[in-house]
């Protein structure tokens, strides 16, 4: 795992709005390892949609999507953040990138399911931009998100 400070949380979506928790991915070593922290975390039982959120301070951030039975989704902002730990490996995977251990210096290249958080109105194009904003941290792109998507005070009660 980096050194880095991480956050992880998952929000379910309710018919009275968002309910959060926080997430122990520390034992997750397979990428069905994540699905199971969320579900344990906010003890979903049926269809219901979730968004595990997970940030590396200063590094990159990864929003994966759950429901029910369908493949899950996920949205990693930097395909590199498979080269700092375990965390990022499995996230990696889960967008289905391979990072470049050799070279260090890419530059942020966002990776997975770009259209994840479309019918929430935040476009592809919007969230691609929000990834590769230059000086803007994983946290505070991810509280953008979480306020367009009216979470906000959860992610900020659980922080």
């Amino acid at each position: 795992m980096p050194s880095s400070a991480i956050f992880s949380a998952a929000f379910v979506r309710t018919p009275e709005g968002w309910s959060g928790a926080e997430v122990d991915l520390s034992a997750a070593e397979i990428v069905d390892d994540l699905g199971d922290a969320v579900q344990e975390s906010l003890g979903l039982v049926g269809d219901e949609l979730a968004l595990l959120c997970v940030e590396v301070e200063d590094e990159w951030f990864a929003i994966a999507r759950y429901r029910g039975d369908e493949e899950p989704r996920v949205f990693l902002s930097d395909a590199q953040a498979g080269v700092n730990g375990q965390l990022g490996e499995l996230f990696a995977e889960f967008a289905g990138v391979a990072p470049d251990k050799e070279s260090t210096d890419l530059g942020v290249r966002p990776a997975g399911d770009f259209e994840l958080l479309q019918d929430f109105g935040v476009s592809k194009e919007e969230l691609l931009e929000l990834s590769m904003e230059e000086g803007v941290l994983p946290a505070d792109i991810l509280s953008i998100i979480a306020e367009r998507l009216a979470f906000a005070d959860e992610l900020d009660r659980l922080r």
